[in-house]
């Protein structure tokens, strides 16, 4: 889809001169270019949907200026998100497009936002996303402040506008108050360490690995041998009952046998013992 030039800041006003020649639609005018659109894939009616709000896009874009992104930048991105919307929208639904169309292009500049504010992924819960829109918003409006920290007071209060928890207030403010860090920055001039080689790796080694998985073989063959001690009753009720994604309940096998549900659970105690007992022999 063409849209209007807009490569830099130096462009931005020009931009805004040549958003103002597209005309604003009408309700009915809207939903006959959508109805185009949906029914027939009509490329020029979707083209007049989304010049229509290149306006609206930029209004939404401005709001986001305070974090240090080029405005051409915020704005591209709501361009996608209206085109996204022009793509999603219900003319039947009964409501316009600039109602539906701004929770597009909010969340497509809060996602260009959140990636590049920070070299480090910041705000990947729905919790995280609001707390990074809206603390520096809440901090400006608490008087009891002192030198921009957060007392516990401020904390508390802030989680519970946000509906949001103490810890995810604290961490976030630490997030936003310190920038990012390379991990191959030595930790002092004296050794030749860096941060990265004080990282525990916590996930298993080769070895470890390999042992887990011979023995999980191991205890597989155990079950499977023990199972042969069973008979085809009872060896059925455990698969059913133990050993499948879906178990299927005392009543479904007390239908299939014909017997009470608590005979059921007596076989299975039964079959149960005698798989522990054949292991326990064997190990």
């Amino acid at each position: 889809m063409k849209l209007p030039v807009l490569s830099s800041e130096g462009s931005l006003s020009l931009y805004l001169q040549e958003i103002k020649k597209f005309p604003i639609l009408s309700l009915k005018e809207e939903y006959m270019l959508a109805k185009r659109f949906k029914e027939n894939g009509d490329t020029e009616a979707a083209h007049k949907l989304v010049t229509s709000h290149l306006r609206l896009v930029v209004k939404i874009a401005m709001g986001y200026r305070g974090y240090g992104l080029p405005v051409t930048d915020l704005i591209s991105e709501g361009n996608v998100g209206i085109m996204q919307a022009v793509k999603k929208f219900d003319p039947d639904k009964g409501f316009r497009l600039a109602t539906y169309a701004m929770w597009w292009i909010r969340a497509q500049i809060q996602e260009y936002v959140l990636h590049s504010w920070s070299l480090v992924k910041i705000g990947t819960t729905a919790a995280q996303k609001k707390l990074f829109f809206n603390l520096k918003k809440l901090k400006n409006q608490l008087e009891s402040i002192d030198k921009g920290t957060l007392s516990p007071e401020n904390v508390r209060e802030i989680a519970n506008k946000l509906d949001v928890k103490e810890a995810e207030v604290i961490s976030m403010e630490h997030r936003l108050s310190t920038g990012d860090q390379s991990l191959n920055v030595q930790i002092s001039d004296e050794a030749d360490t860096e941060w990265q080689d004080m990282i525990v790796d916590e996930k298993e080694t080769q070895d470890r690995i390999v042992e887990n998985k011979n023995e999980y073989n191991y205890r597989k063959k155990l079950l499977i041998n023990a199972l042969e001690i069973l008979n085809d009753r009872e060896k059925e009720i455990i698969q059913s009952r133990k050993l499948s994604d879906q178990p299927k309940k005392l009543e479904e096998l007390s239908k299939k046998y014909k017997i009470s549900r608590e005979r059921v659970r007596q076989i299975e105690e039964r079959a149960l013992e005698k798989i522990k007992k054949e292991i326990s022999n064997i190990i």
